[in-house]
């Protein structure tokens, strides 16, 4: 039996699967998340708590012995803890906003495009980079105290196993450098942080393992997106994976390391020297339709039934659904980009505005796959893919067949790095096998080519009143 513990941004999961890739169990908890003022942070005792709940309920109900785990959690966002791996302040999430100004700055003085041409991350506001720098700014007190900068799947591995570490993956945004896979001292003088060189935590390349008190052996894997892109099976350079997520996250396989673009998105370092994964990873998936859920006072349970009581367009209404606090920073960075709904009349119904808001983040991803260079399949996960009528809908507006990946898949990611790391042969293609496919409409996908158009021509104009503000 094998485990993989995924400790995610809202909710915490473990998953126990057979030597197969069947899953045997799952166990999640949810975890809180304070926002206030454009400030997003994390109780870190409130998830390391929840990462020991699942996996000793898992491992309490499984009646066998584990063979090995594997760790997966969400990236970026910065993790201050001492030298026991305990908390000195409150997380600051991935979605957090509060460096706005500092990415403003390095927008304006080349900084921000100093550190793409180096390691391939667009910098964001809620990336180590300006959460680090806002806090020797601001809260130098907080740097002081800690002895290590972590993220959130390192913070739980060292807690588990009192080892200080990293790897490639989440050390790609923003001080990796891609070709040596060491930091680059360089973008950390350009971020103002020469003197906290000693917070980041040591990169782990092949990934650090370590041993729990029960004796099984445990991975610090990659963090999700790549667990997603290896529990997926999307390693063959060209194809994609789309999750559906609280962040909607596109990614594509490559060997090619472009940094001439567009800065935008980042290229995560894998397991693998030679071998990135392209992301573009959107601030808002799920989380952009729960805010209109909650608003409406729709349960989920009625999407599926509302998607089909009104046609592609919903009579007028649009919805471009950026709702971060923190602005978008795929597939461009402007950290003052907010939401905007129109075509809004008193004939709109909760149907329309559902529909739109699906429609809308759909046309997100289309654009953030285009933009991380889509040749080949698209893979798509996540809990989007719970509604059977949404999944159509991206079908239809990617105009592409869709392999559906069901389950935990960061967790499936984290056991099979766990299982290349310690030897261990698994069959990864029944591992990342589709639960289902699903195929465009093609008079639909015609329809949503034309409104696609003139969603990033709504996006343009949008872009440069956000820039005026």
């Amino acid at each position: 039996m094998f485990i993989g513990i995924d400790a995610g941004t809202s909710m915490v999961k473990a998953a126990a699967f057979d030597a197969h890739g069947r899953t045997l169990a799952v166990e999640s908890r949810p975890v809180a998340l304070d926002i206030h003022d454009g400030r997003v942070e994390q109780d870190m005792d409130e998830v390391y708590a929840a990462v020991l709940d699942v996996l000793g309920t898992l491992t309490d109900a499984a009646g066998e012995p584990v063979d090995l785990v594997g760790l997966t959690g969400q990236g970026d966002g910065v993790w201050l803890v001492d030298t026991e791996g305990r908390p000195v302040r409150p997380a600051i999430s991935w979605m957090d906003g509060r460096a706005h100004a500092l990415v403003d700055e390095w927008l304006t003085s080349g900084v921000f495009e100093s550190v793409f041409r180096r390691t391939g991350s667009a910098m964001f506001p809620g990336c180590p980079g300006p959460v680090l720098a806002w806090l020797e700014r601001h809260e130098p007190q907080s740097l002081d105290a800690a002895a290590t900068a972590l993220y959130c799947k390192d913070m739980v591995f060292q807690r588990l196993t009192g080892l200080r570490a990293t790897d490639v993956s989440d050390a790609s945004m923003p001080f990796l450098d891609p070709r040596t896979r060491r930091y680059c001292a360089e973008v950390v003088e350009a971020l103002g942080l020469s003197r906290r060189r000693g917070l980041l935590a040591p990169v782990s390349d092949p990934l650090a393992t370590g041993t729990l008190p029960s004796g099984t052996p445990i991975t610090n894997g990659p963090y999700d997106l790549p667990a997603c892109a290896l529990g997926a099976g999307v390693t063959a350079p060209g194809d994609g994976l789309l999750i559906i997520g609280t962040c909607l996250a596109s990614l594509v396989a490559t060997s090619r390391l472009d940094l001439a673009g567009e800065p935008a998105g980042l290229y995560i370092s894998t397991e693998r020297p030679g071998h990135f994964l392209h992301a573009m990873p959107a601030m808002v998936g799920t989380a952009a339709l729960d805010w209109v859920l909650n608003t409406t006072g729709v349960p989920h349970q009625e999407v599926d039934a509302l998607l089909e009581a009104t046609p592609p367009g919903a009579h007028g209404v649009r919805v471009l659904p950026y709702f971060a606090p923190s602005g978008e920073r795929a597939p461009f960075v402007e950290p003052h980009l907010r939401a905007e709904l129109s075509g809004i009349s008193l004939e709109s119904t909760k149907a329309d505005l559902i529909r739109a808001t699906c429609e809308g983040i759909a046309f997100a991803a289309r654009h953030c796959l285009e933009a991380a260079g889509l040749t080949g399949t698209v893979t798509i996960c996540g809990g989007g893919t719970r509604s059977p009528a949404w999944t159509r809908l991206f079908a239809d507006v990617l105009g592409r067949e869709l392999r559906i990946i069901e389950g935990e898949v960061g967790a499936r990611g984290a056991v099979l790095a766990s299982a290349a790391r310690h030897g261990v042969e698994l069959d990864a293609a029944a591992w990342t096998a589709p639960t289902a496919l699903v195929a465009p409409d093609p008079s639909r996908s015609a329809f949503y080519a034309k409104a696609y158009g003139e969603h990033l021509d709504r996006l343009a104009a949008s872009r440069a009143r956000a820039r005026r503000t």
